[in-house]
């Protein structure tokens, strides 16, 4: 049996700590706040899956294909839609209590949507039910639980990652595992506005990247089209359209049926680019999201978590419309990995939201990312042992932007150039207002420059407590993401290119940087 390193303690990594203790492997989670943080908890639409009469699996795969704007994995999603089911169905078995109604479980409808498939739990708590039930799960498993640690880099040796050098609150330690598997989630603190938790700063990406790892995809950003425009950008879930609400502009005027046919319940990079554009016209005043035509008590009981964000902000949307801005929300791309988890480094499985599985393509599926993270982290628990990537994963999908370090990395902050004492260390909050101005919703050229010339003109900073290995990786996958976004010149799905709004496709950016100045190389390589 196997020594099993996981980093990360949502549905992905909790899911594969669970089947990998129930298979005999020797198992340990890290997490870098306490275990009941992450994303997975703050989820609230549901988790997708084809489990009623009137839907079949191959409308979830013809939904997810369409949403994915032409750059989803075709076997990836067959696998997805296929084995969703089954894998609701152990949600249920590990104690998620779905909601139910007078037929049997509750679901509701989504944007880009063709039926009503998504389960929900506590209204709009469904994230934090399936977290609950997991950890739960995970305490009564012979599974070792460290809290408040974070990954620093991979350790490799002779190509293979062999473990994990930590960050905990007695300071710098290293674990040896057989198998190690990132499920550190998303980038969202890449931005200003992000419905992401603090936690979020793309640690096993960049960790995955500095070791050697291929990732990809990095680009495509998902932004959530309705945060409350308040402190902390809380979300108001898709669902809140499903039932009806509509999105209005700060005159009452209601346009995203002149956007889109599907109005509010177009793909989610469609409504959040009109809703950007019409705070542009609006001189950057927010819009509003209308939900007073489905009465006070029905939101309280439908939707209690955003009832009661609404109301710690000031807003009572049973009877006015509340303000609204876009928000990073998801990230399409990451580590790669084949069907199993599996990346191209052996020893290093990815799972959830920091893997590129090929699954979203350019743009993610609403209420699929659960049910991603539990489908994969299954077959990866399924996998652990087996040490190689599977063949033809690096070619499963040909348009996509790749990028590979070169190096191995170790202990030590990634390699710098020999000026870097002349650099000025990177700024967290400069970052991500560079970020959210220049790879945001809407990318161009120019910007994308300026944006490659500023992050190369910041270092890294030495690491020494999680805030500087945060802002270490922050800054790695600012020049990646800015790199990817530079070499897709064409917009499709989440990435738009003001310069080159028609163009569906460009060609895919592969560069082996060994320098921190990735984003200047890659648009060297672009131009």
């Amino acid at each position: 049996m196997a020594r099993v390193l996981v980093i990360g303690g949502g549905i992905a990594g909790l899911w594969i700590a669970v089947k990998a203790a129930d298979a005999g492997h020797e198992v340990e989670v890290v997490t870098k706040a306490a275990l009941v943080e992450g994303s997975t908890r703050h989820a609230q639409g549901g988790i997708a899956a084809a489990l009623f009469p009137d839907d079949s699996v191959e409308r979830h795969y013809a939904d997810t294909i369409a949403a994915g704007a032409g750059l989803s994995d075709p076997a990836a999603v067959r696998v997805l839609c296929d084995e969703g089911p089954a894998r609701v169905r152990d949600l249920i078995r590990f104690g998620v209590a779905f909601d139910r109604g007078d037929s049997g479980l509750a679901r509701g409808l989504e944007a880009a949507h063709s039926r009503a498939r998504i389960l929900h739990a506590g209204g709009d708590g469904t994230g934090a039910a399936i977290e609950s039930a997991l950890v739960a799960t995970v305490r009564r498993r012979a599974v070792r639980v460290h809290e408040h640690t974070m990954l620093v880099d991979l350790l490799v040796e002779r190509g293979c990652v062999v473990g994990a050098r930590l960050l905990a609150a007695s300071g710098f330690t290293e674990v040896r595992a057989d198998a190690v598997v990132l499920a550190t989630g998303g980038s969202g603190c890449l931005y200003r506005h992000t419905t992401n938790p603090d936690v979020a700063t793309g640690d096993g990406v960049a960790a995955a990247w500095r070791a050697g790892a291929e990732v990809a995809d990095l680009e495509f950003v998902q932004f959530h089209p309705t945060a409350l425009a308040a402190p902390g950008t809380p979300l108001a879930s898709e669902a809140v359209r499903g039932e009806g609400a509509v999105i209005v502009d700060e005159h009452g005027d209601r346009f995203m049926p002149d956007v889109d046919p599907r109005a509010e319940l177009a793909p989610r990079d469609v409504v959040a680019r009109a809703v950007w554009k019409r705070m542009a016209q609006q001189d950057g005043r927010p819009v509003f999201l209308d939900a007073t035509a489905l009465g006070a008590e029905f939101l309280a009981a439908r939707f209690p978590g955003i009832d009661a964000a609404c109301r710690d902000a000031g807003f009572d949307w049973g009877t006015q419309p509340v303000p609204i801005t876009p928000a990073a929300h998801y990230a399409m791309g990451g580590v790669v990995t084949d069907l199993d988890g599996r990346t191209t480094l052996p020893g290093l499985f990815a799972v959830g939201e920091c893997a590129r599985t090929g699954v979203h393509g350019a743009n993610r599926l609403a209420s699929n990312s659960l049910l991603e993270a539990a489908v994969f982290a299954d077959r990866a628990a399924r996998a652990l042992g087996v040490a190689t990537m599977s063949a033809g994963t690096s070619g499963r999908h040909a348009d996509r932007t790749t990028l590979v370090r070169g190096v191995s990395a170790d202990s030590s902050c990634i390699s710098r150039v020999e000026t870097v004492d002349l650099l000025d260390t990177v700024d967290r909050g400069a970052l991500q207002a560079l970020m959210w101005e220049h790879a945001g919703l809407e990318r161009s050229g120019v910007g994308l420059a300026a944006a490659s010339a500023a992050l190369d003109a910041w270092s890294a900073p030495v690491v020494v407590d999680r805030r500087t290995a945060e802002d270490r990786n922050l800054l790695d996958l600012a020049r990646l993401t800015v790199a990817a976004a530079i070499a897709r010149t064409g917009s499709v799905g989440a990435h738009f290119r003001t310069d080159d709004p028609d163009a569906a496709t460009a060609e895919p950016l592969v560069a082996a940087p060994t320098t921190p100045s990735v984003a200047a190389d890659a648009l060297e390589e672009a131009a």
